[in-house]
Order: structure tokens, then C-alpha cells, then sequence
């Protein structure tokens, strides 16, 4: 087995860059998407001419799970509290013609090879624990998560293969430092400034496990 840190699975959101870190990995995802055909009229055949219509947004669906038993906590407050947010109307993100508010838009990350921009659209929270004053520890998260932006319309995100233009996205292991993370993405460890001014760090010398960089363009 590869000798490599465990990455940590991440709920972004995109209006605030706060990062929702998940207590555990979900065992499974599962990932659809639909489009949609329309049946053209021609009359004397057995089957109509199926024509393209449209795609339909891709679905990510998971189970999420959260315990605070050891700690005595509410896992609300602790943690699950933070990602049910995600589907309330923030007041600050008012659209200026329409004057309506919205939810958050998030992306959900894990490790550096994949990310998948969406809205939430819907939660299932169980319980499964409970103090004896009632306090819930353990909970199980049900969350599916509905694309909201085209991936062949945006930059490339892959922080593998950045396209023009594009973004790259760097997640902090254990030993990693600004130097190196300059070093491996531009070969040159001194531009790491470059990575610091663009996620607007205060700490340059100590980086969070599990926190996502942006690494703009050379």
C-alpha cells in the first residue's frame, strides 16, 4: 500500500471559502446524470427519430457520518449544524435585479483529483446516539449535492493539468510547506509568496492539514 497521508474529505463554500472538513470519509458516493431526448415526429416507422434535447445537471449523492460520543458534545453544534447552513438562504447573497436571496453554491473536494461544484439540494440527518439528557453524539448525514455550473464552460480545476486561464487546487498534507507546494507547481520554491498573497495567508508557516490552496497561474 502507498505511504501517503489520509486526505480529508472537504465541503467548500464558494461564497465565503469557509472549508467544512468531514469527520470521516464516506464509504461510498454515488454519481448520475441524466439528459434528455424528445421523439421526433415522423409517421411510417416503427420508432420514432430520438432527438437531444438537453443535459440534465449531474447528481452526487452520499452518507456522511459524525460522532461526538467521546467528547460529550452536541454533534449539531460540532459539526453537522455547519453543512445543514448550506441549504438556508444567506441574506448577503442577494441578487441585485431580482432582490432575492439564495443558499450558498458549495464544492465538494476530496484529496486533489476531483471537485464538483453544486448547490445542496437536500439533507437527511439521523440520529443515532444520545446522551442520557438527550444530547445527540452520533449522526448520519444523508447529502446530495446538485451540479450547478458546466464543467466544459469553466477552467480546468484539476490540479494535474491546469488549463489556460484556469485555477489549480493544492491540498495541504503533513510536511507540506509553501516552498515546496512553489516548488512542485512552478519549479522555483520562491515564488511561494505568489501562493500566500492568493489565498491571503496569515500564518505562511504553518499550513492546515486538509486546507485547499489556490495556485493562480505562472
Amino acid at each position: 500500500m502507498p505511504n501517503e497521508s489520509l486526505a480529508k474529505a472537504l465541503i467548500i463554500n464558494l461564497d465565503s471559502n469557509k472549508q467544512i472538513k468531514c469527520l470521516f470519509n464516506p464509504n461510498t458516493y454515488t454519481y448520475s446524470k441524466q439528459n434528455t431526448w424528445v421523439q421526433g415526429e415522423i409517421a411510417g416507422h416503427n420508432m420514432p427519430q430520438l432527438e437531444f434535447s438537453r443535459g440534465m445537471p449531474a447528481t452526487l449523492q452520499m452518507q456522511l457520518f459524525f460522532d461526538t460520543y467521546a467528547t460529550g458534545t452536541d454533534v449539531r453544534r460540532e459539526y453537522t449544524e455547519a453543512i445543514w447552513n448550506l441549504m438556508l438562504v444567506d441574506p448577503s447573497l442577494e441578487d441585485p435585479k431580482t432582490k432575492k436571496a439564495r443558499p450558498p453554491r458549495v464544492r465538494f473536494q476530496w484529496g486533489q483529483s476531483w471537485t464538483f461544484d453544486a448547490v445542496i439540494t437536500a439533507i437527511t440527518q439521523c440520529f443515532t446516539l444520545f446522551l442520557g439528557n438527550g444530547t445527540p453524539v452520533r449522526a448520519k448525514l444523508d447529502v446530495t449535492f446538485q451540479q450547478s455550473s458546466d464543467p466544459e464552460m469553466q477552467p480546468n480545476q484539476n490540479p494535474t493539468s491546469g488549463g489556460l486561464g484556469g485555477e489549480r487546487l493544492w491540498t495541504v498534507s503533513a510536511g507540506d510547506t509553501l516552498a515546496w507546494i512553489a516548488f512542485k507547481e512552478y519549479g522555483d520554491s520562491t515564488k511561494w509568496r505568489r501562493i500566500a498573497d492568493a489565498n491571503r495567508l496569515s500564518n505562511v508557516r504553518r499550513l492546515p492539514l486538509g486546507k485547499v490552496l489556490v495556485i493562480p497561474n505562472d
